[in-house]
């Protein structure tokens, strides 16, 4: 019926064009030069006044854009005229959007086998909440802070073990999450560590005392990356997150191995025997199996090592009892002062820039640091401990730095949308229903690079898809030394991908292929329902449709839709050009002029000003 092919290889050339024309290429790791030390630390200036953010339709959208997986007209058309406090102390009080008890759901319907591969339908399950909370959820807010969280405190289910194996283990750490997103960060450090889903990711489930008879020592895995890449980072920081230099000009290392040794010592004995993954007799543990994922892990004394375990300028006396020395350890690099800029400064990223001003992230960091922040409306967030991360989001999207005033006019502002709030946002504009991912083959696996090369908790390490350091070689951001995380993935094959997954969306494609779920369903003895399969994923273009004659203000309707009014010019005069030079036949038909309103959605999204958030 519809040529749906022909026409996402043409939307693939047009947008890789604009793509590179806007990015530039892409690869290779690189480090900036170190900015000036900042002597005079800068003030939290007063909180701009309620009327900036939700103003205006377009202001609402882009405060929205920001802090949520993308703004629907509805709720844009609601919130317009009134008071952005209200709506932030709204998000924190609804109720959380669950997920291990829909893991457990989705096991429940099949087969129960354990030992499945990569697309089975057990483990889809936590992939499928997560497109559901995501596009549908109340709490939209949360949902986004839980999708940042889990670029910072990386586990990943694409690599097999407990993981990939029982979608509790994830479905539980997603929970984590979830509870923790407007608590404490240590609170949260806390039972990060006691997760079956750290521990399986990071090596240290099992992890045992050192024995020297036996060459045994314990496992460094996690004591490593707790530091690296969870709390403090590398070199000393200044509370604006830039290096602070030592008399030979260069950053100040944080710690040596001997650090991570001693640290190490701390994580040994958490541990489970009703974890084992024995293949023999795992059939009949399967409910064991499946109830300890989702428990804190016990700590077993006598795997524990009973050494003094010195780190960071600290030492826990010998003998001391695991769970006291895990809590003394936690405690202790909580208070470090890196981990509010470095913490703080990766949470700007997902949300706002690519590249804070020093002086936006001191701002956030002191809101890390005192537990508090004072909203527009004159309330307070946080309970006034250091780690409060409602503080400390309500500071990143407040911050005078984050404003069109301030932001706009710069143009080393923003960031790439990444590949997943790109299509979430293209879920939630066009009312499309998620309320069933399972029934979309698409959706299964979008991490590979000729996809999306992003997949939720499906990172390739626990580096994430992208480091927050990055910079682009071979571009006009990289010759700056800007930051640019998610170009990272930005090649060859992961724009084309991101094309032909919108375009699939876009035109509905599920409507004319569902069947080709049964067999999945039928394989894992799943009850398929045709309708569901017909309609998940496919968008409602009623609005869309009743504008498909007039291309301009198709455009314009789109432009405010997704951009927040901030289309370009010339970006505009081409897209309408383009829906001009049509075929006058294709709007004869009603699939005609669907497919023409597919085609402008697709085209708009692939523009560098949709890929760039300002």
């Amino acid at each position: 019926m519809r040529n749906v092919q022909g026409r996402s290889r043409l939307l693939m050339m047009t947008a890789m064009l604009l793509v590179a024309a806007a990015c530039g290429g892409g690869g290779g790791d690189g480090v900036p030069p170190v900015p000036p030390q900042n002597e005079n630390p800068v003030p939290a200036p007063p909180p701009p006044s309620a009327s900036t953010h939700f103003a205006t339709e377009q202001s609402t959208s882009r405060f929205l854009t920001m802090a949520t997986f993308g703004p629907v007209p509805d709720e844009v058309a609601r919130l317009t005229g009134t008071d952005a406090s209200a709506w932030i102390k709204e998000q924190f009080a609804l109720t959380r959007s669950p997920y291990l008890s829909e893991v457990e759901v989705y096991y429940g319907m099949g087969t129960r086998r354990p030992m499945m591969l990569a697309d089975g339908f057990d483990q889809g399950s936590t992939s499928w909440v997560f497109w559901r909370n995501a596009a549908q959820g109340e709490d939209q807010l949360r949902q986004r802070m839980i999708f940042a969280l889990s670029q910072v405190l990386v586990v990943s289910n694409g690599s097999g073990g407990l993981l990939g194996i029982f979608p509790q283990t994830l479905g539980r750490y997603q929970e984590i999450l979830s509870e923790h997103a407007f608590g404490n960060y240590r609170d949260l450090l806390e039972d990060v560590t006691y997760s079956v889903a750290m521990a399986e990711y990071l090596t240290y489930l099992g992890n045992q005392k050192g024995d020297s008879a036996a060459g045994r020592v314990p496992d460094e895995n996690y004591a490593r990356e707790i530091l690296q890449l969870f709390t403090i980072g590398l070199v000393e920081l200044n509370p604006d997150g830039t290096p602070r230099l030592g008399p030979d000009g260069k950053p100040i290392e944080l710690y040596t191995n001997e650090d991570i040794t001693g640290l190490a010592r701390v994580f040994t004995g958490l541990a489970s025997a009703d974890l084992s993954l024995d293949l023999d007799g795992i059939a009949g543990r399967i409910p064991t199996i499946t109830t300890a994922v989702t428990q804190p892990l016990p700590m077993i004394e006598s795997r524990h090592s009973p050494k003094e375990k010195s780190f960071l300028g600290t030492t826990i006396p010998e003998n001391t009892p695991g769970r006291q020395s895990i809590s003394l350890a936690l405690d202790h690099i909580m208070d470090h002062p890196n981990v509010g800029p470095f913490v703080g400064r990766q949470i700007i990223q997902r949300f706002v820039t690519s590249n804070p001003s020093p002086a936006y992230v001191e701002r956030v960091a002191a809101a890390f640091d005192q537990g508090l922040y004072t909203l527009p409306d004159g309330a307070l967030v946080g309970e006034g401990r250091k780690g409060d991360l409602a503080a400390t989001i309500a500071a990143i999207l407040f911050d005078d730095a984050a404003q069109p005033a301030a932001a706009l006019p710069d143009d080393q502002f923003g960031k790439v949308r990444e590949p997943v709030i790109r299509l979430v946002h293209f879920m939630r504009a066009f009312d499309t229903d998620m309320s069933s991912p399972e029934y979309v083959r698409a959706l299964y696996d979008t991490a590979p690079i000729n996809v999306l090369g992003q997949h939720p908790f499906r990172s390739p390490s626990v580096f994430n898809f992208y480091r927050p350091g990055y910079v682009a070689p071979g571009t006009l951001s990289g010759e700056l030394g800007l930051h640019a995380p998610e170009l990272q993935i930005v090649n060859a094959s992961s724009t084309p991908g991101y094309i032909n997954l919108l375009s699939y969306g876009a035109f509905g494609t599920q409507r004319e292929e569902f069947a080709s779920m049964r067999p999945v369903f039928t394989n894992f003895s799943v009850p398929f329902d045709q309708e569901r399969a017909r309609t998940t994923f496919v968008p409602d273009y009623t609005e869309e449709l009743a504008l498909v004659d007039d291309p301009a203000a198709l455009i314009d309707h789109l432009d405010n839709l997704l951009l927040y009014g901030s289309m370009t010019a010339d970006t505009r005069r081409l897209l309408i050009e383009t829906m001009e030079e049509l075929p006058h036949n294709v709007f004869a038909s009603e699939d005609g002029r669907e497919d023409a309103v597919a085609f402008a959605v697709t085209m708009v999204m692939s523009s560098p000003d949709y890929l760039v958030q300002r």
